[in-house]
């Protein structure tokens, strides 16, 4: 056999056994998430490097599936433009009647809602909805998502600011360029423990209630398997755990 042909051979050879790995290696699951909202979901600026308890879910989700993960980062503006590209949405995603409508959940996996962060000097300013929704008070809330649109509905009165860029926020409060963030109670909590000075005012007893699941493109085939998945890990102590490290 002529060496060219022989060449050609070998190449054509190595060309089918890579693509026969290739279809033999599941594709990476994909997870949309903001990377904005501790302890759920957080990217690190510096290094790019996702952590927070949902972040801990997805790696657990990934496993159980038998694929690796990748990080599609989207904000709460894009978010359900951007699902299309994802496997799965993950990181603090609240269930409104306007994302039932273009996707499917899962079954809820925390509880949750809204209640004010403020600084621990200002907390008894801001007990009430009707406290805040006065003129002069200034709400700070990130572009997108839920937080703001309880703002526009609660607090027409109040003078509405817009972060574009929510892990700013509680520097801002802190800074006193803002008086207090209606956010859910989870990030309130934590955001308290994390920055000094600020405070979650009644977290047990929020102003609204809902409750945070993952968001996956309408039909999904992946749908089933994430539930049975994720009651598996609500039984079996995962979450808890990964919720405990969070805020240890």
């Amino acid at each position: 056999m002529p060496i060219p042909t022989r060449i050609a051979v070998v190449a054509l050879a190595a060309a089918v056994l890579a693509t026969s790995c290739s279809a033999n290696t599941p594709a990476p699951l994909t997870v949309c998430t903001t990377g904005d909202y501790q302890p759920l979901t957080y990217r690190d600026p510096a290094t790019g490097r996702y952590s927070g308890i949902d972040i801990d879910m997805a790696r657990g989700l990934a496993t159980h599936l038998g694929r690796a993960v990748t990080f599609v980062p989207t904000t709460w503006s894009t978010l359900m433009h951007d699902l299309p590209k994802c496997d799965i949405a993950m990181g603090g995603i609240s269930v409104t009647p306007a994302r039932e409508q273009q996707a499917d959940f899962t079954a809820p996996y925390l509880a949750n809602g809204k209640t004010p962060l403020t600084t621990t000097a200002r907390a008894a300013d801001f007990q009430t909805v009707a406290q805040i929704n006065t003129r002069g008070t200034r709400v700070l809330e990130d572009t997108g998502g839920t937080n703001i649109a309880f703002a526009k509905q609660h607090l027409p009165n109040a003078t509405l600011i817009v972060s574009q860029d929510n892990t700013h926020c509680f520097a801002q409060l802190l800074t006193g360029h803002a008086d207090v963030m209606i956010t859910d109670a989870i990030e309130a909590e934590y955001q308290a423990r994390k920055n000094p000075g600020l405070v979650a005012v009644h977290p047990a007893q929020p102003f609204t209630s809902d409750h945070k699941a993952y968001l996956l493109p309408k039909d999904s085939p992946l749908t089933a398997r994430v539930n049975e998945w994720l009651k598996a890990a609500l039984h079996d102590g995962t979450f808890d755990r990964f919720y405990r490290q969070a805020f240890s």
